[in-house]
């Protein structure tokens, strides 16, 4: 296969060598169960539980307030469901925003169906959350807040520490979908007031299917998964040894890596930010401009969809996003854009470019080669496109 361009790295990323090399064993002579007590599966339980520590040495949080998942999107409707249900006594009130991942718009709407209230929180042209809007919200039955720390689309970071704050003078348990930032951005969940916390491996070099939940020491959460007694009893079924190894050594590189790799992709981004506006007319950088991922670049274009973009891309082998892998075959336009305020029409000419540690200055060269005559292409079979006007 010919060398491509990968600008989708917030969908998923490359298993790194490292992390591959830290697995291969619990698919090898290491592939006892954790849960039973002869040699093999000592040894497993042990690399659980050192992986454990590994991750929350990332996170500034106590080992004992890890539990590995499936998913980001298990952490999240574990935090929710756990957190409604086991607080349901005090109230039924839910905050979040409405620029969350499905993962959590869909787990508040289910919760909604059945006897909770949900309020979601407007954002900014910016796609922040006032944080006044969170403190007007609150009321005496709120029994969790939930924002996420980074946007997957937009890339927008928000202010979590102060979020937090305010859920927690209002007597609520505060979580975040960190799935985007983790590895990518500095957390500190105790600097940060965090009780919750969910995250992916698939975002930062380790394998599809690892996930993990930050649970505060304190805070009480119903069991999600029911079976056998797997991570203190809290969630149910054989542990996937090899994926939460891998997780967790990913976690640890990129967090070794963070600073260094962050200066090096906020210089990448804002050149091909700065090539895109130069070149490109009537283009839109959606996002904050200093609030948002390192490796972020969301731009609607006007006068085409982002479908085509991602076919003529595609021809380069320059592979691309129109925003969340999740959605990405919906024709309806994202939910994030549309709540920042962009009308459908400029919605629909929206791509996201999310770069990785594997991509280069030549990468960000290439696409400013290739991409202006791509739009303008598009744009000249396009009804809507005037160049007179």
């Amino acid at each position: 296969m010919s060398e491509f361009i990968y600008l989708d790295n917030a969908a998923t990323t490359p298993v790194r060598k490292e992390v591959f090399e830290a697995m291969k064993p619990f698919f090898e002579g290491e592939f006892g169960n954790p849960s039973s007590v002869y040699e093999i599966a000592r040894n497993a339980k042990q690399h659980i539980e050192d992986a454990r520590e590994k991750l929350a040495k990332t996170l500034n949080a106590e080992s004992s307030e890890i539990y590995f998942t499936g998913s980001g999107t298990e952490a999240d409707n574990w935090a929710i469901k756990g957190i409604a249900l086991s607080k349901k006594d005090k109230g039924n009130h839910i905050i979040t925003s409405a620029i969350e991942h499905h993962a959590v718009l869909h787990t508040c709407e289910y919760l909604e169906k059945n006897g909770f209230e949900v309020t979601y929180l407007p954002v900014n042209e910016d796609g922040l959350v006032e944080p006044g809007d969170l403190k007007k919200a609150m009321r005496p039955e709120t029994t969790l807040v939930s924002i996420m720390f980074a946007n997957n689309e937009i890339g927008t970071i928000q202010p979590i520490k102060e979020l937090a704050e305010i859920a927690k003078e209002g007597g609520a348990v505060f979580h975040t979908d960190a799935v985007q930032a983790v590895g990518h951005v500095e957390i500190d969940v105790k600097d940060m007031k965090i009780d919750m916390l969910s995250l992916s491996g698939h975002k930062l070099g380790a394998p599809k299917g690892s996930g993990a939940l930050y649970i505060k020491k304190g805070i009480k959460v119903e069991q999600f998964i029911h079976g056998g007694g797997q991570e203190r009893r809290k969630r149910g079924g054989t542990e996937n040894v090899a994926g939460i190894v891998g997780l967790a050594v990913a976690a640890e590189i990129s967090h070794n890596e963070l600073n260094d790799e962050r200066k090096r992709l906020t210089v990448l981004r804002d050149k091909l930010i700065k090539g895109i506006e130069e070149k490109i007319p009537s283009s839109r950088i959606n996002g904050h401009r200093e609030k948002r991922l390192p490796g972020n670049v969301n731009v609607s274009f006007e006068f085409i969809e982002g479908e085509g973009m991602l076919l003529h891309l595609d021809m380069h082998r320059i592979f691309a996003s129109s925003g969340s892998a999740c959605t990405s075959g919906d024709l309806e336009p994202s939910h994030v854009l549309l709540a920042i305020g962009l009308p459908h029409e400029i919605a629909h000419g929206s791509l996201r470019l999310s770069l990785g540690r594997d991509n280069t200055d030549s990468d960000v060269d290439k696409v400013l080669e290739v991409l202006p005559g791509i739009v303008q292409r598009l744009r000249d079979m396009s009804p809507l496109y005037n160049p007179g006007n």
